[in-house]
Parts: structure tokens; sequence; C-alpha cells
């Protein structure tokens, strides 16, 4: 068991987590100015972008680098500077820490050697884009990126087809069609709002049927990070559990087999046939003359 009081004074450091902007540099708090101030050092993802953060707040606290490449070995010296005293202020470039940005290591490794971890509130994409979807608030499942890799991509959303909560993604400029597509290849023409530069002049929300947001990819201006927001499952838990396959074609039916399950063909459209109820030769064709 660990048990922190986070402000009780045992002759060690600390660590802070604390968020920074996500495009409008008036969300960062007083709190966040003050502790970036006041830290021994900090530890960013991008130290050039936490140098413009800290000119513009006039913060000249010391920066180092502590990102997803050099976490190995940035990590225990941070660790090792807290266990002397220090106090560290861990920053990504945009938002909270640990959130799809690095940081969770820092905080296992601090917690295990019995230092403070303290969280700051403040800006987070997910959340502010989330309340202003019209999407349903809560429940909600925050996902983060899915993997670049199709098949990983595709195992991933066939795991969250079931979930009735709304569930959140974020996806760069230049994946989000692709993205867009598995998603109606996975889930059918769900509602679904997507967001780009949150809190910015440009800040623009696109809600709609997934087909329509499709409709709009191929001509709208994509740009941006973007979060997407995703409605639940609105199928009963059964219903979905026997026809999971419902918006997949007889084609992609048998693919799925064939690439998540590694079956061979032969074995994937016996299973596809046997799950729709036809005719194997029906399904044979549909997969090896029709596509």
């Amino acid at each position: 068991m660990n048990q922190q009081k986070s402000y009780q004074e045992t002759g060690k450091g600390r660590l802070y987590l604390v968020p920074t902007p996500i495009g409008n540099l008036e969300d960062m708090t007083f709190r966040a100015i003050r502790i970036m101030k006041e830290a021994d050092v900090i530890a960013a993802e991008d130290t050039r972008n936490t140098k413009k953060l800290s000119n513009y707040f006039e913060i000249d606290t010391p920066i180092i680098s502590y990102h997803e490449h050099n976490k190995e070995s940035s990590g225990p010296k941070l660790i090792e500077r807290m266990e002397q005293g220090e106090t560290v202020a861990l920053v990504s470039d945009a938002g909270m820490p640990s959130i799809s940005d690095p940081g969770y290591e820092l905080v296992q490794a601090a917690i295990e050697n019995n230092l403070a971890v303290i969280p700051l509130p403040g800006a987070n994409a997910a959340l502010t884009a989330l309340i202003a979807s019209g999407l349903a608030p809560q429940p909600f499942y925050f996902y983060g990126f899915l993997h670049r890799g199709k098949k990983e991509k595709r195992a991933e959303l066939e795991r969250l087809r079931s979930l009735k909560d709304t569930f959140i993604l974020y996806e760069s400029p230049h994946r989000l069609k692709e993205t867009l597509k598995e998603l109606h290849q996975s889930l059918g023409n769900r509602q679904i709002v997507i967001c780009r530069e949150l809190t910015k002049k440009f800040e623009e929300f696109i809600r709609g049927s997934l087909e329509d947001v499709l409709e709009w990819a191929e001509t709208g201006e994509i740009r941006g990070e973007f979060c997407v927001m995703v409605e639940g499952n609105p199928q009963p838990d059964e219903e979905e559990q026997e026809e999971w396959w419902n918006d997949y074609s007889i084609e992609g039916h048998v693919q799925y087999y064939i690439e998540e399950k590694e079956m061979s063909s032969k074995s994937a459209i016996k299973e596809v046939a046997k799950e729709r109820n036809l005719p194997k030769r029906e399904v044979y064709q549909a997969f090896h003359v029709e596509k």
C-alpha cells in the first residue's frame, strides 16, 4: 500500500504534473505558472516548445528533455534529483502529461520510490471536446491514438464496437481519412463528432453520421490534430454478440477471419457460411469471384 500526503515534509522532492495549454495560452493557470517558476527543473517533452511557453510567462527555470525516446535514461536521473530534495515539474507539449504523452513511467517510478506525485488541473483536449460534442458525456471511454498498423487498428475497433459508452480517439491529420473509413467499416453509420484546433481561432466541430463526416473529409480542410468522438453501441449486448458482423460485406467478413484470426480462406469461408446461414458456395462466390 502507498499512502501519499502530498504536502507533508519528508526531506525529499516532489513530482508535479503540470498541464499546459492545448492552443490558447490564456488557459495556462496561475498555479501552473507558479509551480513551473518554483520547481528546480522542468522536464519537457520538447524543450523548444516549453522554452517558448516559459519565455511568454517569464519562467526561467532550467528545462531538460524527457520524452518517449529518452525516458529510460532520463527518468532515473529525475528520480535521483527528487531523492536529493529537488522539485520536478513535468510538462508535455500540450495538455495533460501521461495522456497520450510521456509521463506514465516517471509517475510509476516516483511512486515506487515513495516520492509525492502531485497533479494540477488544467487543459485537456478529450474532455474539452467531449462536453461540446452533443454526444452522451457519461459514461465515456478514452482510448487515445489507435495503432498505426491496419490489422492492429481493425482488432482495436473490433473491441471498441461493443462499447455502449461514447468513446474518444485522437488522430493526426494525415491518418484521419483512413481511420474514418475503418470506423465506418467496423461500426456502421454511427453518429460521430470530430474537432480540430481546439481553443484556437480556427476551432471547428463537424457533427453528423460517419457517412456525413466521411463525405466532408473528401473536400474539407484536414489540418491540425483531431479529437474524434464516437457514439456508443445502441444495440443490446445479446444482439451485438449474435450479429457483430452485420456491417461487414461477405467479402469483408471472410477477410476478417483471414487477417484477424489467421484462418485459411477455406476455414474462413466455412465459418462465415455458418454464421450467416448461407451455402458455402455462395460465400465462396462472393469472396473469390465477385471481389
